[in-house]
């Protein structure tokens, strides 16, 4: 099952994994996008479903996984993906805004995870995978809410692999760069080590089959961040600010 999956990173993992055999329900707001998703997977010769649901009710959630049970059996890996990620500088402060982003990004995937746990810890088997971001690591500028939103789910998925590994249940929290997508298109400012979406779901979905505890990429970018989490704070904030990817 794979929450935001009408589009970009959500759409190509779903159309990605189904090549590679899996059956896969997808989930999201936009029922027209997605059929097309399941269309291009079956005319490929794979097995999907279309779940109309906003990550946002748990109730809406629930049903839908529920409908991919009954269709397909048990789900054996989550992906929440669902996220978005306005830019906003906060001499613009919008707190409405700021909940909206912690309502999909936060609440959406542990509404997602409340889904199908139990199930999974019935069943003594499961993947919690969460696509996070790099954004996680450190604040950005102009992206406040987004970051706030990332670090808050990687650290959630941190720890419900230590309260479900033991279970059986493994739990995989990705960060990915820049990645060519609607969410990315159209900035002024140079991304940098900015990938195409198919080299990056290919390399999202070998870690997830590997069932990586972290996995953290490009490599480049993500050394450059892992240096900046220990950088003197006047170093961060000097360098940080004169390099806004948000533009």
């Amino acid at each position: 099952m794979i929450t935001g999956a009408s589009s970009g990173i959500g759409r190509g993992l779903a159309v990605e994994i189904a090549r590679r055999g899996a059956k896969v329900g997808l989930v999201a707001r936009r029922a027209d996008a997605m059929d097309n998703a399941v269309r291009e997977i079956e005319a490929a010769g794979g097995k999907a479903l279309a779940l109309p649901a906003d990550v946002q009710s748990q109730e809406s959630v629930r049903t839908v996984a529920d409908k991919l049970r009954a269709e397909f059996g048990p789900i054996d890996v989550l992906i929440a993906n669902a996220g978005i990620g306005p830019a906003r500088d906060a001499l613009r402060f919008n707190a409405a805004e700021v909940a909206d982003v912690m309502s999909v990004n936060v609440v959406g995937a542990s509404n997602s995870v409340a889904a199908v746990l139990p199930e999974m810890l019935a069943q003594g088997s499961g993947q919690l995978v969460v696509i996070s971001s790099l954004s996680a690591y450190r604040g950005l500028p102009k992206s406040a809410a987004y970051c706030a939103s990332k670090a808050a789910v990687s650290a959630f998925f941190e720890s419900l692999r230590l309260d479900l590994e033991p279970r059986g249940i493994a739990v995989t929290i990705i960060h990915p760069g820049f990645i060519k997508t609607a969410l990315t298109a159209g900035r002024s400012a140079k991304l940098p080590y900015l990938m195409e979406l198919d080299d990056a779901v290919g390399k999202m979905v070998r870690a997830i089959e590997k069932r990586r505890k972290r996995y953290s990429f490009p490599w480049q970018l993500a050394t450059i961040v892992r240096i900046g989490m220990v950088m003197p704070i006047w170093m961060y904030d000097r360098i940080s600010r004169k390099n806004s990817f948000r533009e």
